[in-house]
Formats: structure tokens, sequence, C-alpha cells
């Protein structure tokens, strides 16, 4: 029976969900998320930037996207 024991501590159920749908009020998961990291990191870096600095990156992001050449799609039109 101690096998048994064993055996279902081992095995762990993952749970695969969509956090932009699931966790729009807030993580489902706890301490359980695999994106806890990030969430950790999202926090530091919103505690720790102004938000002066924050439209600046976003400016910037905004002025590279411009700047590289357009990403032209050809369609495969059945024949």
């Amino acid at each position: 029976m101690s096998t048994q024991r064993n055996i279902k501590k081992r095995f762990v159920v993952t749970e695969t969900i969509n956090c932009a749908v699931a966790c729009v009020n807030g993580c489902v998961l706890g301490d359980k998320c695999p994106n806890r990291e990030y969430a950790e990191q999202t926090s530091q870096f919103i505690e720790e930037t102004s938000l002066d600095k924050m439209i600046e990156i976003a400016e910037e992001a905004v002025r590279k996207k411009r700047m590289q050449p357009p990403k032209w799609i050809i369609p495969d039109f059945p024949e």
C-alpha cells in the first residue's frame, strides 16, 4: 500500500489554462501557476519604473515597429 501512496505523490496533474482569459480578475491557480515567476518580475517592474519611463519604452517600441519594412503575405490562390 505504501507503493501506491508514493506513486500518487509523484503523479501530479498539471492543468493548462489560457491566463489571458481565465485570470482576468486575478490568478486562478495561485501558487501552482507556471507563470508565477513572470508575475513577480512584472510586479517588481511596475513598482520600480515610473509611468513616464513606461510610456517612453512603449513609444520606442512603436517607433521601432514603424521603422521595420512591411511584411508582405502572398496568398496561395487555388488554381
